[in-house]
């Protein structure tokens, strides 16, 4: 049985993956479990990256007028990566998962060396007062995506190996802290606190999955907490962003500006929505509306029926991945689907939860829908790769 928390979740509805896969019923299962894990992850992704595309050509237009002289430049743009990342995902859904265990030392290395080569003059380019992003030629992308999915990807591989031994300190426990430090520090150095804190909780979820002691994590809490919080106050803009947190409208014309009218989008779409491209809020009062407040000019123009939609589409991602996991053939396929699964929950949770003023701003977009190529890419490469794992997994 599986030394991991899967096998205590799953134990009380027999959906242990290494107590099945011979079964009569799985036997008999046949070839369905590529139909339904393919076709369950394939239908929402492409819904949403539809709807996404309108809904940044609805949320940029006015904006692309104003700065490039025509409406559609963010819209091709999207388009664009939106045709790439289908075609990244065709590719990491049939790509040997063996060989992408191979790669993780590679992929680790580089991503690494793109967040030291932002540390360097030139390396990278501001924006928004951070360097985060490199340029090459006409094509720019963001290091710390590619990190979170080289993270996922040596955490997986780390763990499905050290199996046996991940209650062991020294062994399942630190090297993985240690690794996450790394990546944290460089990070942190953009700066790029938020991207700090998500890799940190993918870390602690993966952790908790495999079976690292829960003494151990609850130890990472009491010492990785306070370490955070002197970061959050060690800059004037941070703590800034925490006391406007708390009373949006104490500071309505600074630091709670995007929480009010983020707000004031979602709750002006009522039921049914102002309609598509009739949205006001967009109309350069609301910042970032095409990246990190999609969500709101979707609230607003497509109201709460198109929230509940978009809800559903990821509850549907969401539990695909999780079946994806919990039937994955091996232990690594099995910590890399629950590490991409939670990555993109988590990236949902938190852009919907500055959306609606429960978080702090954070600089985020929601997959499949926001403006930006790197997380797109990320993104569907992520689901190409469940798409792959459930194929050779058990129903």
């Amino acid at each position: 049985m599986r030394n991991n928390h899967f096998s205590l979740l799953t134990s009380h509805f027999s959906l242990n993956p290494l107590s099945q896969k011979n079964s009569p019923a799985a036997k008999a299962a046949g070839s369905e479990p590529k139909f339904v894990f393919g076709a369950g992850l394939l239908f929402p992704v492409l819904f949403l990256v539809g709807i996404g595309i309108v809904m940044v050509y609805s949320a940029s237009c006015a904006l692309a007028v104003k700065k490039f002289g025509t409406g559609y430049y963010f819209l091709k743009k999207q388009f664009f990566a939106a045709m790439l990342g289908m075609a990244v995902m065709a590719i990491c859904r049939y790509f040997p998962v063996r060989l992408l265990s191979a790669m993780v030392y590679p992929i680790f290395l580089l991503a690494v060396f793109f967040l030291i080569l932002l540390q360097f003059p030139g390396g990278g380019y501001c924006v928004g007062g951070a360097v985060r992003w490199i340029r090459i030629g006409s094509i720019s992308f963001q290091p710390s995506e590619f990190a979170r999915f080289a993270l996922i990807l040596y955490l997986a591989y780390s763990m499905s190996k050290k199996q046996e031994r991940l209650k062991d300190f020294y062994i399942g426990f630190l090297p993985h802290l240690l690794v996450l430090g790394l990546f944290a520090v460089l990070i942190f150095l953009q700066p790029d606190f938020g991207s700090v804190v998500i890799l940190g909780m993918i870390t602690w979820i993966m952790m908790f999955i495999g079976g690292v002691r829960i003494a151990h994590l609850c130890l990472s809490l009491t010492v990785l907490i306070p370490i955070a919080a002197v970061f959050l106050f060690s800059a004037d803009y941070r703590f800034q962003r925490l006391i406007s947190f708390l009373d949006p409208w104490q500071h309505s014309a600074t630091g709670g500006y995007q929480a009010i009218h983020s707000v004031m989008a979602v709750g002006t779409g009522g039921i049914f929505g102002l309609g598509i491209g009739k949205g006001y809020q967009k109309l350069f009062y609301l910042p970032e509306p095409h990246t990190d407040f999609i969500f709101s000019v979707i609230g607003e123009e497509l109201g709460l029926v198109g929230i509940l939609l978009i809800l559903s589409l990821y509850v549907l991602i969401l539990y695909k991945g999780i079946r994806i996991a919990m039937n994955a053939p091996d232990m690594f396929t099995s910590f890399l689907a629950s590490g991409l699964t939670a990555a993109i929950a988590l990236q949902v949770c938190i852009n919907m939860g500055v959306a609606l003023a429960l978080l702090p701003t954070k600089g985020l977009t929601l997959p499949f829908l926001s403006y930006g190529g790197t997380s797109l890419l990320l993104n569907m490469a992520s689901v190409g790769i469940l798409m792959n794992i459930g194929s050779r997994g058990q129903g």
